[in-house]
């Protein structure tokens, strides 16, 4: 049995591309650093620019933002996000006031306009995973509007926006090659997604939807899918949080942050995988040392 070991597969991959290069520049009757020169300009071209990359995050962190100082001060006079039982108490008569509605439709907008921009956007690491992320975020709005439970909702998205803002911050400290600046922010969000994400959102949210609301309100079938998209998100936020820390991890030993959780697959790759230098002598001093015993 082959021992899976990444240097050697890497190798492996790298040799692979090598001599299909060397086949392409034999019936182009090209130099093998033509093909390798055209490759590189070729990817180029369907890579975003980092002006595009730190406008994307730009606008992001803006919403973020704004989403986030709103949806603080439309809830700080309402008393669920003192007493979480208040999201229960006198249900389902919960009339949903202007500032609430707004919160609701202006996120549900920003949801939507995610689920369809990430099929037109460079395709992401994990694409599969924000794109369940999206569809139940709106799912779980959409139970929740039509269920009347807006003020568990509410809650759930002033949790979810906090840490967000200085994640894209983060981004656009490092496409303006602030390194620093980039890895106080880093520390900054690590904390608060694990308190918010890790911390609140299970033990307060959760545990409350789960254990308190049974004990206040009858239970109805809508309820349960709410609660089972409620861990689902859960899910997808412990799958992230391993990532953000093996991130962590590795730029505790690198010195900076290298990486980016939500990088695309062409930025997976690096140039190196092009530049095929320390192979093309290995082979050529082969190919030499051939000649020089013939």
């Amino acid at each position: 049995k082959l021992r899976n070991d990444r240097k050697f597969n890497e190798y492996f991959i790298i040799c692979g591309i090598y001599f299909k290069i060397l086949a392409l520049a034999k019936q182009l009757d090209w130099s093998e650093r033509q093909v390798e020169r055209w490759l590189r300009l070729r990817r180029a071209q369907d890579k975003p620019s980092t002006l595009t990359k730190f406008c994307e995050n730009s606008w992001r962190c803006l919403y973020y933002t704004y989403s986030f100082i709103y949806g603080l001060i439309i809830l700080w006079n309402k008393p669920w996000l003192w007493d979480i039982k208040h999201c229960y108490y006198n249900y389902p008569y919960h009339p949903v006031s202007n500032d609430v509605w707004w919160y609701y439709m202006i996120s549900m907008a920003f949801y939507w306009s995610l689920s369809f921009s990430q099929f037109f956007d460079v395709k992401r690491k994990d694409f599969w995973q924000m794109f369940i992320h999206h569809i139940a975020t709106i799912v779980l709005m959409c139970f929740s509007w039509v269920g009347n439970l807006t003020r568990i909702g509410t809650l759930v998205l002033l949790v979810h926006d906090c840490a967000d803002i200085f994640l894209e911050a983060a981004k656009m400290a490092k496409y303006a090659n602030y390194q620093k600046v980039c890895d106080c922010i880093f520390v900054i969000f690590t904390v608060l997604w694990i308190i918010t994400r890790i911390g609140v959102y299970p033990f307060w949210i959760i545990h409350s939807t789960s254990i308190e609301a049974p004990k206040i309100v009858p239970m109805f079938p809508a309820y349960y899918i709410f609660n089972f998209l409620l861990i689902l998100l859960l899910i997808l936020h412990m799958i992230w949080t391993y990532l953000i820390l093996k991130i962590a991890y590795n730029a505790f030993y690198a010195g900076q942050m290298e990486g980016d959780i939500r990088s695309s697959s062409s930025e997976d790759i690096s140039d190196n995988s092009l530049d095929y230098a320390p192979l093309h002598n290995s082979v050529n001093s082969t190919q030499n040392s051939r000649q020089r015993i013939h």
